[in-house]
């Protein structure tokens, strides 16, 4: 996986509903007689511009459109790159900077026929980034790793449901080889985790470039944000 340039400073972590607004706005303000990959340029130069600001929240998005556009494009970083523009590809490095900032306590995590929206400052991510944010946190806090503990044991049961899943993997492996080849925690045995918590934002098929990934201020899922 491509790494990118370097990572910026760390200024701010805004939350999933703030970034939303900014993406719909800017979003309909592109012009529609513009080629569709060009408007895709566009709109992911705008957010890349905020996270190059520090805004970690939008770093969060450009991780997901690298990973949409990479399913639609069958896993070529190349045609990604092309896409987004060169140099702007979300690599490994810009991914572990931002999960290892994620507050953990304000990731939406819905349970079961839970009706109920996202707080405005909460954090609704998709299945493989909680699951990115857990690992790239579990060696700090025990309560993340025991998250990721349980998680890990979910993870065969959503694979087939979830193309997104295959990202969590590469992250894994790079994230294991930069440590020392640790693996990471095993999952969970009957009868030794505490109860499963509800599961984080629902997987959703592949969606086309240019719609929206995420809640505009309804408080949908986050992957609901592929364009």
């Amino acid at each position: 996986m491509a790494t990118g340039p370097t990572v910026p400073p760390f200024r701010s972590f805004s939350p999933t509903m703030r970034v939303d607004v900014h993406i719909a706005d800017w979003k309909a303000a592109l012009d529609p007689t513009v080629a569709e990959e060009e408007r895709e340029r566009r709109l992911y130069g705008l957010a890349w511009e905020e996270y190059q600001a520090g805004d970690y929240g939008f770093g969060l998005w450009c991780w997901h459109e690298c990973d949409r556009l990479a399913n639609a494009f069958g896993g070529s970083v190349r045609e990604v790159t092309r896409v987004v523009g060169p140099g702007r590809y979300f690599g490994f490095t810009h991914r572990v900077a931002v999960a290892e900032r994620v507050p953990v306590d304000r990731i939406y995590r819905p349970r079961k026929g839970d009706m109920s929206t996202p707080r405005t400052d909460a954090f609704v991510l998709p299945h493989y980034q909680v699951l990115c944010v857990y690992l790239a946190q579990s060696e700090r806090d025990r309560r993340t790793k025991a998250l990721l503990t349980i998680a890990l044991g979910e993870l065969e049961d959503r694979r087939r449901a979830d193309p997104f899943l295959p990202h969590f993997d590469t992250f894994r492996t790079l994230w294991e080889r930069s440590h020392g080849g640790r693996p990471s925690p095993p999952p969970a045995s009957a009868g030794s985790a505490p109860p499963t918590p509800g599961p984080t934002t629902p997987p959703t098929p592949e969606h086309p470039p240019l719609r929206p990934r995420g809640p505009p201020a309804n408080g949908r899922s986050h992957e609901d944000r592929s364009r």
